[in-house]
């Protein structure tokens, strides 16, 4: 608790080193590109929804409308725009989504305080520590296949509240009070699996976390004390969720090892599971051209606890054989086809996802956390072709480049807020530290009028 709190209550001021800082850069500008999208699907409307009814007093901002609220509020809605699908990025070791919920929480908390955009960019970064070292003192991917309980909202909470309490300027024994109430509000439990329409899944991984990190910060920062030893002392967090937990994880190579590294940045625009299968098709087809009329079969080999994610999904961006069946007949997903709901049951996408066949393959669960796939098509003239993805795109041990993120955020924001808007915002990510107060980011991120 003590090496936890003094490192968070200095994060704001202390400097990142230079690849620390490039990786950020690149994930905020990645999450605000989520955010921005998903304002425009089912979660990010039931957000604004929710804001017309019951927000709307306060003065933080909601990205892709021109809407504002409270901080909490605002924090909300963005983290459900931010995961209205999955476009945001992942920490794949311990089962997270970080980006969705710290940046939606950073932006808010810097809105209430007029922070500037270096430390906004530390806050971030910080968040990225905090959140998935909890889930990894909780035992990390393997307590995620073993638990009912959501590690994506478990580490999006504690994510999301350093980042905010970071923005406050907290001092050390107010981030010990701050993870207390962010102890007291983490929750959430895997039945977001049987979610349909990608809602109730927004605001488990993004929507309360952001929420509630924020909330965490607001409360201490209005003077509010509480319990000192939240992870170690009786009855404390671990204690109640995960009592094999290592609490030592909290702070393991905290200051060397920057969690923003470790965090996949999406090349495609579906669930991370399904984009090994995509890459592995493209790398195919990229060796040997073929048409969908030519396929006979097509066989992904996943890990059984991977594959159980996206067979046969009811939503198309994370539903392997939909997204394999888009990827042969158009020869990429877009973000579009992705999200095309009304497509799952178009006769041409059917006879194609007819020729998927999922195998739940016991030898790659060895190899978890890292997903690897092997991807064989058959051919009808009876060529065999086949891929194994050892390192998904933009995975850190194979990264996009900063032109690939640029790229993809164009394609994300120039259909809401137009390019001009688009390329200001990118240019302004990539140059966060000039920026002497996050407010000034509203023209950026809002459609006018």
């Amino acid at each position: 608790m003590s090496v936890l709190s003094v490192y968070m209550s200095g994060a704001g001021t202390r400097p990142l080193p230079d690849e620390v800082v490039e990786q950020a850069k690149s994930h905020l500008l990645d999450s605000l590109a989520s955010m921005i999208s998903g304002s425009e699907l089912p979660a990010g409307e039931a957000a604004q929804r929710y804001v017309r009814a019951h927000g709307g007093k306060g003065s933080a901002t909601i990205a892709g409308t021109a809407l504002t609220a409270t901080s909490a509020d605002a924090a909300l809605a963005n983290g459900m725009m931010a995961h209205a699908d999955e476009t945001d990025d992942s920490h794949n070791v311990s089962r997270s989504h970080p980006g969705c919920a710290v940046v939606p929480a950073a932006l808010a908390a810097g809105e209430e305080f007029g922070v500037d955009g270096a430390r906004f960019l530390r806050a971030i970064a910080l968040g990225y520590d905090v959140g998935p070292r909890v889930i990894n003192a909780m035992g990390g991917a393997a307590f995620s296949y073993d638990s009912s309980l959501s590690t994506h909202s478990i580490a999006g909470t504690f994510g999301a509240a350093a980042a905010a309490c970071c923005m406050a300027g907290l001092d050390a024994r107010q981030m010990r009070w701050a993870l207390d109430y962010t102890a007291q509000q983490s929750s959430g439990i895997i039945a977001w699996r049987r979610d349909t329409d990608h809602i109730e899944k927004a605001f488990v991984f993004a929507g309360k976390p952001a929420r509630d990190g924020v909330t965490s910060a607001l409360v201490v920062q209005s003077g509010w004390n509480g319990v000192d030893d939240i992870f170690s002392g009786a009855d404390n967090f671990f204690a109640a969720y995960a009592p094999k937990a290592e609490p030592g994880q909290l702070v393991e190579k905290l200051g060397e090892r920057y969690e923003i590294v470790q965090t996949d940045i999406k090349k495609w625009t579906v669930g991370s599971p399904i984009q090994a299968p995509l890459d592995a098709i493209e790398a195919i087809r990229g060796k040997h051209p073929f048409e969908a009329d030519q396929v006979r079969r097509v066989t992904v080999r996943l890990a059984p606890s991977v594959a159980a994610v996206v067979d046969n999904r009811d939503i198309p961006d994370i539903c392997l054989q939909q997204m394999v069946a888009v990827m042969l007949l158009d020869k990429t997903v877009s973000f579009h086809a992705a999200h095309d709901k009304p497509r799952m049951n178009d006769s041409a996408v059917l006879a194609q996802r007819a020729k998927v066949n999922l195998v739940r393959d016991e030898e790659l669960a060895r190899l978890l956390p890292v997903r690897v796939t092997t991807v064989e098509i058959e051919l009808a003239d009876g060529t065999l072709l086949s891929e194994r993805v050892d390192a998904v795109r933009g995975t850190p041990r194979n990264p996009m480049s900063r032109g690939e993120v640029m790229g993809k955020a164009r394609d994300l924001i120039a259909p809401v807020l137009g390019r001009e808007i688009s390329e200001r915002l990118i240019e302004t990510v990539y140059a966060i530290e000039t920026v002497t107060d996050v407010r000034r980011l509203r023209p950026l991120l809002q459609r006018r009028g």
